[in-house]
């Protein structure tokens, strides 16, 4: 049976629920819904590109910590709260991806997240070489 490695991020708070960022199974790795909260537990507000930029950059962080990166994402599902943002979110993933590789994807437009100032949540799932 292969382990369970628990991923997280040096430095990084802990988000006050029951879930951990990311847990690798043998090469795959499953990162978990990712909110927009800073390296300090603050929430990124204000607009939806800096929920977005600090959702990215938490994954970012995530694959790092794992041994990958976004190349080697097979996967990605993303939750908005506001149907507008779609095109905005578009350009930003876009940018992680400058050889347009894209992962496999499917983003829904939700009713709500966990918290009522989230914009979106990112879930991904990657391969660790």
């Amino acid at each position: 049976m292969t382990a369970l490695e628990h991923i997280f991020v040096p430095g990084h708070h802990k988000v006050p629920s029951p879930i951990t960022p990311a847990v690798k199974m043998g090469n795959l790795l499953f990162v978990s819904g990712i909110p927009a909260f800073d390296r300090d537990g603050k929430l990124a507000v204000g607009d939806f590109p800096a929920q977005m930029r600090q959702v990215m950059q938490n994954i970012t962080e995530i694959l790092t910590a794992a041994g990958t990166d976004w190349a080697h994402v097979a996967k990605c599902n993303i939750l908005l709260t506001r149907r507008e943002d779609f095109e905005t979110m578009n350009q930003m993933y876009a940018e992680y991806f400058p050889d347009g590789k894209y992962p496999a994807r499917v983003t829904s437009i939700v009713y709500s997240l966990p918290r009522a100032n989230f914009l979106l949540e990112i879930e991904c799932f990657a391969l660790v070489p």
